[in-house]
């Protein structure tokens, strides 16, 4: 009978932990959180904010815990980076970077505010909902709906975004 209970107990404890964890955790789409450490303010890096600049009107945005957000913000310590961004879609702004970053790319659910990093070396700034394989940089600090996001960037059309480190001497290309 003592047998029989070891087992039982045995294949319990293994059916919970096969069954449980992490594997595939949900996605957070209003916080800009993603699963893995991707949430803004749990990394290992001493400073997770990011300052956007665009018309003369600067605003911060909180960066992921990936080692995409850590390869940008190693690329803005050198200095700003301007990116001359372009609407797509009626769901975002997008501009190439210039230079590439690692990829992490998993099945996202956008929402406005998302700093998302596509193929590589495009950042791509939502202010609406689209769902893809993207890897996550960080979110807008304060924003949750469209019509604040285009606010921040002055609106439909073609935009310059200048993203800095606060503390690091602007100097952008």
């Amino acid at each position: 009978m003592t047998r029989l209970i070891l087992i039982a107990l045995a294949l319990v404890a293994t059916s919970v932990t096969a069954c449980g964890g992490d594997d595939f955790p949900a996605w957070t789409v209003a916080s800009g959180a993603t699963d893995n450490g991707d949430k803004p303010g749990e990394s290992d890096m001493e400073n997770t904010t990011l300052r956007l600049s665009v018309n003369g009107r600067s605003f911060t945005a909180t960066l992921a815990g990936n080692t995409s957000a850590e390869a940008l913000k190693a690329r803005l310590a050198q200095g700003a980076v301007s990116i001359r961004m372009n609407d797509y879609g009626d769901m975002e702004k997008v501009g190439e970077l210039g230079f590439t970053l690692p990829r992490n790319d998993r099945p996202t659910t956008t929402a406005p505010g998302d700093l998302i990093l596509y193929q590589g070396n495009s950042l791509v700034i939502y202010y609406d909902v689209n769902t893809w394989n993207f890897t996550r940089l960080g979110h807008v600090d304060g924003v949750s709906t469209r019509a604040e996001m285009l606010g921040l960037l002055g609106g439909a059309g073609e935009v310059t975004v200048t993203l800095s480190l606060p503390g690091v001497q602007d100097r952008a290309e």
